[in-house]
This record gives C-alpha cells, sequence and structure tokens, in this order.
C-alpha cells in the first residue's frame, strides 16, 4: 500500500496539540477541523501514530468521503471502496457510525446499509455469498454530518486514552489523552520539577513523566491493526523498538503528587509502578492547605468539582484555598482546569491565559498562570 489518509478524533481545545505531535511523528499533509486532525502517510505512520499520539482518541483510516442524501447514495458510495485491500475472505467487519444534521438520520439503518454494501463488494470479488466472518476484526465507521459521509477502518481498537497503566482509577478521574493535551499545554520539559496537588489516580503525574522523558504512551498496549494481516508485523516491531530507543531515561525530571485522601495516594503509587516511571515520582499524603511551592514548581492539576450546590460551595471554597498556597506566577508557573466560569474570582488571580477543553461533555476553562 501506498501512503493512505488518517484521522485522529481528540478533545475540543486541543487539535493544535495534535498538530504538533502528527508533525512530530511525520505526518504529511495535515489539515485541522473541529475534534480532529487529518493527515497522510505509510504503514509506519499507521503503527507510530497509534504508539506515540498522546492527544489522539483513535487513528482512523479514511476510506471515502461522499455526498449521501439518501439509503442509495449510502450504499453505492460504500460499495465503490476497494475493501478487498484490507479485508480478507473470512474477515469480521462489523460496523458502528454516527450521523448529525442529516436526513440519513437512522444510525441503525445506516448500520445495515453500510454492512451490506460492503459485504456485496467483497462477495463479488471473492466469489462468496455468504462471508463467514471469522477471521480477524476490521472495525468499520461511518460519520455523517450534514449529508456528507465519511467512511473509516478504525486500527487502534480500545480508545487510545486506555494506555495500560490505569488498571484502576478514582470515582473521577481525568482522561489521559486530555491530561496529556493539559501537560503539552504548560509546557513540561524534561528537567521540570512537576506537582499535583490533587493527584487522584496519578494521571497528570504519569502523563508528565511520558511528556518528559519522551516515552509513547502506547508502548504498553496493542491494536487493532497488529493482528491485520494487510500490514507486516515487522513495521510494528521496528516502531516500538523506534520507541524505545527514543525514551529519554537519564533526564533530571521528577513529579511531586499529593491528595487527601489515603486511598488515592495508594492508588497513585500502583499506577506509577504500572506505567514503569515510579522512580521519578514522589506521592504522599497532604492537604492542600499545607502545600508548599517548591523552586521552579510546575502544578498542573485537576481540582475537585461537584454537580450539586453543596459540593459547588465546597469546590469554592477549595479554590480560594488554592489561591493562598499557589504562588502561580513566572517562577511557579500554574494550570488549573475546572468548569466554574467564576473560577478566578475565588481563586483570587486573574488568569495570564485560558483555554477552552471540554473534559467529556463538561465545558471547561484552563486557567493558565505564567
Amino acid at each position: 500500500m501506498d501512503k493512505l489518509t488518517y484521522t485522529c478524533p481528540c478533545h475540543f481545545g486541543l487539535e493544535s496539540v495534535l498538530k504538533f505531535e502528527v508533525q512530530k511523528i511525520g505526518g504529511e499533509n495535515i489539515t485541522v477541523t473541529d475534534g480532529k486532525v487529518s493527515f497522510t502517510g505509510d504503514l509506519s505512520i499507521l503503527a507510530r501514530a497509534n504508539l506515540c499520539l498522546a492527544t489522539a482518541e483513535r487513528v482512523l483510516i479514511k476510506l471515502a468521503e461522499f455526498r449521501a442524501m439518501t439509503f442509495e447514495e449510502l450504499f453505492q458510495g460504500v460499495k465503490k471502496i476497494d475493501w478487498q485491500e484490507f479485508v480478507g475472505k473470512y474477515d469480521a467487519f462489523p460496523v458502528k457510525g454516527s450521523s448529525l444534521n442529516s436526513k440519513l438520520s437512522s444510525v441503525p439503518t445506516c448500520q445495515s446499509i453500510v454492512k451490506k454494501a460492503a459485504a456485496e463488494k467483497l462477495g463479488s470479488v471473492y466469489g462468496i455469498g455468504m462471508l463467514e466472518e471469522t477471521g480477524t476484526t476490521y472495525q468499520i465507521q461511518f460519520n455523517i454530518m450534514n449529508d456528507n459521509a465519511a467512511i473509516y477502518l478504525d486500527t487502534s481498537g480500545m480508545g487510545l486514552h486506555k494506555r495500560g497503566y490505569r488498571r484502576n482509577s478514582n470515582a473521577a478521574p481525568i482522561k489521559e489523552t486530555l491530561a496529556a493535551g493539559m501537560i503539552d499545554l504548560a509546557r513540561i520539559r524534561s528537567n521540570s520539577n512537576f506537582c499535583d496537588p490533587f493527584c487522584g489516580s496519578g494521571t497528570m503525574l504519569i502523563e508528565a513523566a511520558y511528556k518528559a522523558l519522551n516515552i509513547a504512551p502506547g508502548l504498553k498496549r496493542t491494536f487493532s491493526a497488529e493482528k491485520w494481516e494487510c500490514i507486516d508485523r515487522k513495521i510494528w516491531e521496528t516502531e516500538r523498538q523506534r520507541a524505545l530507543d527514543g525514551i529519554k531515561r537519564n533526564e533530571p525530571f521528577h513529579a511531586y503528587g499529593s491528595d487527601i485522601d489515603p486511598e488515592c495516594v495508594e492508588l497513585t503509587l500502583n499506577n506509577c509502578k504500572k506505567a514503569g516511571i515510579a522512580k521519578c515520582v514522589t506521592v504522599e499524603r497532604k492537604n492542600v492547605k499545607d502545600f508548599v511551592n517548591s523552586e521552579g514548581s510546575v502544578i498542573v492539576c485537576n481540582p475537585p468539582y461537584g454537580e450539586r450546590l453543596l459540593e459547588i460551595r465546597e469546590a469554592e471554597e477549595l479554590y480560594t484555598e488554592m489561591g493562598k498556597v499557589f504562588a502561580a506566577d513566572k517562577e511557579h508557573p500554574c494550570s488549573i482546569i475546572s468548569p466554574h466560569d467564576e473560577f478566578e474570582k475565588f481563586f483570587g488571580k486573574k488568569a495570564n491565559r485560558r483555554r477552552k477543553l471540554y473534559n467529556g461533555m463538561l465545558r471547561c476553562q484552563m486557567y493558565m498562570y505564567f
């Protein structure tokens, strides 16, 4: 196969971060739209993207894009795709997708149409009427928006936020991909003195270490496309070794985490061990009231926030305490994510910069002090 077109969805607000990551791994012809970055590359880039992109949600191969205002247009558009370049005679090809602001609004019906069209094409190519689908899985994904249909193959399998290190989490963890984006925006470096006073399950600490030490976030997991016969396994072996060779093992980076909950402290320590970065992390039980700014410290955190009135008031009191103990200045920069529109009022300081981000469906701001 020559160069393919890839699309990587991401959190809204992290498109520029993901674009930089794609440039770094060698992606070409990069285009950015709301919530996704598209680019071209060979099969080595496919493997490298899955292994190395910290803020992408998954890596999709874009097979086709066309206008689909009727089921017949959808059927014919899907049938034109050369599915046999990827899907073998006995392979499985389940379908999932979405539709927004389009005449073809029934997702289950669209799923059936896409499945039927792909099956007819494969059946005609392989000369069989009934496809067994007992082999390797090739997940088909469609997205129909404003009557435009895009058809993809999902190369990742589980979402890329599933790094393999966080088998356990606290009640409200921040997603790894969002945490990685915040770490990047906060400009964590290999010599940073990193702090998270609300470490929870350790996600910020681990993602900061991964960034500082150039550890590819996908090294501890596998991907759907590793099983595809159309991709030489040597490509995956080469890219994994490339990622391992790129790790900066002797950098001065250190991360300090704390939490008032002793279970969170234990959870963070366990997850840091699973992530392989325990040696550069110190974790202790501490109330944020007792936080002390160390020399050259950089804070990135996701303080607790409730949806009920009492919890929101408690969060506001917490923000006030944070404002008292966080220096939040040039020597001690900090970045804090919060959905509270009046965070700065309670924190007591106006941010130098604000960045709109989404934590799941919750609209937030990343308040940056530097």
